[in-house]
């Protein structure tokens, strides 16, 4: 039997996931609050957050169909697309590394409400002091596209990336604004993000899933049912249909504003989280 309630929250976090995965505002950050507002809660709630992720990857994998396509041909034959193969490569490492040995340990202790949104203050001051520190440096050494990154910077952005395990930070945020301070373009620096988080976000979500089947083969107390199914295909294409628009219209943004409108709202939200728990206007 379909549940319309269940539905009409995935429907919702759906929309959070493809609307905050790749802006600097921390998607993360988002879902566990919605998630908690909504009390969305169960045993495939993982498992949904994992559907809804890879709904929103797909959508840039989607927009950069062409280019995925040059570099999976002309790896072999063109610098260009070997260059950025490697890049990628060198830039997803740390996260992955450090994701196997913190994961479950950040999730356990820094997976609250409250920590999301000092994280958000935190990053929206960041964002502030990295954009008026731009603002006094020559754009003409900076590097004007992705494919003109060295393997060097790529790892110092993939570096970048790992403090973006703490929620509330934002991958998108960690890796544009790094990005940004080590000399890349936005344009640059924001395409750079989009494709980084291709391997990132699919690795993810395979040692997700990994865990979650290991949980529920040692458990055999799972049950899944129709309306999780119906739910999880809503939140995938929800999330897929929000994030294309997501991406198309960043990269238009970013030709020529800055990111402090993020900033602004990543530290507004933040206060609000902050102020009502302190108030127990919320319980979060």
């Amino acid at each position: 039997m379909i549940d319309l309630l269940y539905q009409i929250k995935a429907f919702i976090l759906g929309i959070v996931e493809g609307l905050t995965e790749f802006l600097p505002i921390s998607s993360t950050g988002h879902l566990i609050i919605a998630g908690d507002l909504l009390n969305f809660s169960g045993p495939e709630v993982n498992t949904f957050s994992i559907a809804i992720q890879a709904g929103a990857i797909c959508a840039v994998c989607w927009f950069y169909r062409e280019r995925l396509y040059r570099i999976l041909t002309g790896f072999t034959t063109e610098k260009q697309q070997r260059q950025l193969v490697i890049n990628l490569f060198v830039a997803f490492l740390p996260a992955a590394v450090l994701g196997v040995i913190f994961a479950d340990l950040i999730e356990e202790l820094l997976f609250n409400p409250v920590t999301v949104a000092a994280a958000l203050v935190i990053g929206g001051f960041i964002i502030f002091w990295v954009e008026n520190w731009q603002a006094k440096q020559s754009t003409a050494c900076r590097t004007s596209t992705m494919d003109d990154m060295t393997a060097k910077t790529a790892f110092l952005v993939g570096c970048m990336q790992c403090i973006a395990m703490i929620p509330g930070t934002s991958r998108s945020g960690a890796t544009i604004i790094g990005g940004l301070v080590l000399g890349l373009s936005r344009k640059a620096a924001t395409e750079f993000s989009f494709f980084l988080a291709i391997p990132t976000i699919f690795g993810a979500t395979v040692y997700s899933l990994s865990k979650v089947f290991l949980r529920i083969s040692q458990e055999q107390t799972f049950v899944w049912t129709t309306n999780m199914t119906v739910g999880f295909a809503v939140g995938f294409i929800v999330s897929f249909v929000s994030a294309l628009i997501v991406v198309k219209w960043l990269l238009r943004y970013v030709a020529s504003n800055d990111f402090k409108p993020f900033g602004w709202y990543r530290i507004v939200f933040g206060f609000v989280i902050l102020v009502t728990h302190y108030t127990g206007l919320v319980q979060w």
